[in-house]
């Protein structure tokens, strides 16, 4: 069933927050439109501040904010705050400890055809590399609403990035979600699908595709890539015959190479496979478009599995 855009269920769930918490601020960068905080704005007047075209000077009134007690969100495109901004991020932020949340919008290539200065596919590995800040990637409509409602008083600084376009409806309503800790979609006996953010519903896909093959799929999504449930991948792969990863991102530096490095460590001997971008000039084109080209189709995603645990 398709449901609502991630970003849309995040701004409608923030909306509803803040009126029953008037410390909840939000802070944008000429994003008010583009993050669906319009009716926000309408709304609740007092808990927004627009500060333009200045992602670093986001970053720091978001921490200004937050030593004062004020529950923040920092809302921008995701190819500019992580870039334009990092140096905020690690210093004001991560380093200073305050329990801010960085939303990143229409992250990934949801922007298409504007092309790579516009593209993220950065964000996931250049956090990654920051201590103390913990990183949020939903996959659906349910996990978006949890990863709000869980960082209004997450102890904290936090990053929660989004794309787009609507959502697969991948869990129920009654599934666990806790930050750190992995989802199980689908369980068998051949191959392990690990994805996080949009790419799960592809891999969802893929593995009806299996099915009819009589190929039976492993899936655990992993919604928050720092910290890593290390556990849940290492209890996922004694199952299988083979692992794929499969993301919206650079294929340094992200879901692939935190798989490769638990299952490296731990001496771990099994066919592996990377899906992500490579590091080439990437074609332009509707983000269907581009995903379909790097391999993340749900019919190219099924190939691979099928050649792979032969």
């Amino acid at each position: 069933m398709i449901e609502k855009a991630n970003l849309e269920v995040f701004a409608e769930t923030l909306l509803d927050l803040a009126k029953k918490d008037k410390d909840i601020i939000v802070v944008t960068s000429d994003s008010r439109g583009s993050g669906k905080l319009t009716n926000f704005g309408k709304e609740l007047p007092d808990q927004i501040i627009e500060v333009g075209i200045a992602e670093q000077n986001l970053v720091g009134i978001c921490a200004g904010l937050s030593s004062a007690g004020k529950k923040v969100f920092g809302v921008s495109p995701s190819s500019f705050l992580t870039a334009r901004s990092l140096e905020q991020i690690k210093n004001d932020i991560a380093y200073s400890n305050y329990p801010v949340t960085l939303v990143g919008i229409s992250a990934g290539i949801s922007y298409g055809q504007l092309g790579s200065t516009h593209h993220s596919i950065h964000d996931i590995a250049v956090l990654r590399a920051i201590n103390n800040i913990d990183i949020l990637v939903p996959a659906d409509n349910f996990e978006t609403r949890h990863s709000i409602i869980n960082a209004v008083n997450y102890s904290k600084p936090l990053f929660i990035r989004f794309g787009k376009k609507p959502m697969l409806k991948i869990h129920n309503d009654d599934t666990s979600f806790i930050i750190g800790k992995g989802i199980k979609i689908n369980e068998g006996k051949d191959i392990l699908f690990v994805t996080t953010g949009e790419t799960a519903q592809r891999a969802l896909l893929a593995t009806e595709i299996l099915h009819k093959k009589n190929i039976y799929s492993s899936h655990i999504n992993i919604h928050t890539l720092k910290p890593f449930d290390d556990d849940l991948l290492i209890e996922s792969l004694s199952k299988v015959k083979a692992i794929i990863s499969v993301e919206e991102h650079s294929e340094s530096g992200g879901l692939g190479e935190k798989c490769a490095s638990i299952i490296s460590q731990h001496n771990i001997k099994i066919p592996f496979k990377i899906i992500g971008f490579p590091d080439e000039y990437m074609i332009n084109g509707s983000q269907s478009d581009v995903l379909d080209h790097y391999n993340m189709s749900p019919a190219k995603l099924a190939s691979i599995a099928e050649n792979l645990i032969k």
